[in-house]
């Protein structure tokens, strides 16, 4: 089946009585049952439509009257197994559409043809303010297409790409992309493979960022050299408030490199470096590198599953009386039974 054009999609227009009739006559060219749920929902300002198996033809139906509704604001589309070509009819769609500002495509297979469609689509749409598209197995050639996208469009603020397959590659092209890109304010890269030269890649990226305030990394492999590429980063970039970077295999010298960049940086809020097996030097380097540094904004620490000395507890007691408000969460101190949660 063809992928339906901006133009046959232009071609089905719903006048305003006949919004109804467009979606109906639609759904009989691509051979599909119409979702009476669209039809009785397709004037409110948020459509959710998770989980009905539209597959692509449902979803290529879908998107011819989207091209011209007004309504709609913030479209969830989750799993739906609309998969490349269904996402590719959504990407158009958004070509014409200027009134949806947030979007949920994620767990649809959408795979490279999908993520190329919306790398397209990106560099045309200025509405669109938050893109979802976790789950959709994106590897590195789809960052291949969707980065450059970043690096033209400034108006999407919020991106999720966890649970895909990036891998090192992705981890390139996102550090160039972020390098770059001047409208992103967070971005979710959690539960994918970016490791070694592509960590140090992405960490580099976001030493030249002057925009995004929150970064999720947990869950990838970034591990000793990742980490201090993020030390360098943090030493550089001015405006990031929150960086998760649980689960990345980080040691206690990748910690150490880490708490270097945390001496000088003045916008940190949170940090979380949860179960990386940095062990008691590892999170007694970081509440140093606080105590050390008189401008840190740092409020939580999270240093989750991580068992502690009694030399931190003394630390951060007189951390404490610098930074009163300074949260932090371990995994309890040895020779103690009690779990201490500050």
């Amino acid at each position: 089946t063809m992928q339906p054009s901006l133009q046959t999609l232009e071609q089905g227009k719903c006048e305003r009585p006949g919004r109804q009739t467009c979606y109906v006559t639609a759904c009989k060219k691509f051979r599909v049952v119409p979702a009476s749920y669209f039809l009785q929902h397709m004037q409110n300002s948020t459509l959710v439509m998770m989980h009905r198996g539209l597959g692509p033809q449902g979803t290529k139906a879908l998107a011819v009257p989207l091209v011209t509704n007004t309504s709609i604001l913030r479209l969830n589309l989750r799993d739906n197994w609309m998969e490349g070509m269904g996402g590719a009819a959504i990407a158009e769609m958004l070509k014409g559409n200027c009134y949806i500002t947030e979007v949920d495509l994620s767990n649809n297979n959408l795979e490279v043809y999908g993520a190329k469609a919306i790398a397209g689509m990106l560099k045309e749409n200025s509405t669109l303010v938050r893109l979802i598209l976790s789950g959709n197995h994106f590897t590195d050639r789809s960052t291949e297409h969707l980065c450059p996208a970043l690096i033209t469009n400034t108006k999407l603020q919020h991106l999720d790409l966890s649970y895909n397959a990036l891998g090192e590659s992705a981890g390139e092209h996102m550090g160039d992309a972020l390098s770059e890109n001047t409208g992103l304010r967070s971005l979710n890269l959690a539960w994918n493979c970016i490791r070694q030269k592509g960590a140090v890649m992405l960490a580099n990226g976001l030493g030249e960022n002057v925009f995004l305030r929150i970064l999720d990394l947990s869950f990838n492999g970034f591990g000793k050299e990742g980490a201090s590429a993020l030390g360098q980063a943090l030493k550089e970039n001015n405006v990031l408030e929150e960086l998760n970077i649980s689960n990345n295999r980080i040691p206690p010298e990748g910690a150490i490199h880490l708490a270097m960049g945390l001496k000088v940086n003045k916008t940190i809020k949170s940090l979380n470096i949860g179960r990386n097996p940095i062990l008691n030097a590892g999170c007694y380097g970081i509440l140093k590198s606080v105590q050390d540094n008189p401008d840190s904004a740092l409020e939580t620490l999270d240093f989750s599953d991580i068992t502690v000395s009694r030399d931190f507890d003394d630390l951060y007691t007189a951390v404490k009386e610098i930074f009163p408000a300074l949260r932090v969460n371990h995994g309890g101190c040895f020779g103690t039974f009690s779990k201490a949660k500050a």
